[in-house]
């Protein structure tokens, strides 16, 4: 699984002009789901993300989790994470899983955030969303779970 997590002050879904989820301090999570992904991948990259200590202590060092600031996860399913552009213009998505896989791998990894204490809202799988947000920082990174094993 691939996530692009960005600190954020705040960030919103919105779904055919209705809001679908929205949070405040803490994590945006775009995530992306590949074909050779498991159910490991998305415990691993929950446990990453909730540990990430990427919130700012008393002399301004980034030392703290979005648990240990009261923050919350937006998690976003995304599969064009998975977009390979190496050839001609068109991206191919044959590295991402089918829809089905996808879903159940994207709600296990919100899952396992809340498991580890963050709440979390999400977006709609597989709907056309936009995701607003106000980068803090701003600090984002790029994880994949392929990269640990």
């Amino acid at each position: 699984m691939r996530a692009v997590v960005q600190r954020v002050t705040e960030a919103c879904v919105t779904v055919g002009g209705e809001q679908a989820a929205r949070i405040g301090r803490g994590l945006l999570v775009l995530a992306g789901v590949g074909t050779e992904d498991t159910q490991e991948d998305a415990q691993y990259l929950a446990a990453k993300i909730a540990a990430l200590r990427i919130f700012e202590d008393d002399q301004g060092k980034m030392n703290l989790s979005a648990a240990d600031v009261g923050g919350s996860a937006l998690v976003v399913s995304q599969f064009t994470l998975y977009g390979d552009c190496r050839k001609g213009r068109r991206p191919s998505f044959t590295a991402a899983a089918r829809p089905e896989k996808a879903e159940a791998l994207y709600a296990s990894l919100a899952k396992g955030l809340r498991a580890l204490g963050l709440p979390v809202e999400t977006g709609v799988f597989q709907a056309h969303m936009s995701v607003s947000l106000v980068n803090d920082g701003p600090v984002t990174l790029l994880l994949d779970s392929r990269k640990e094993f």
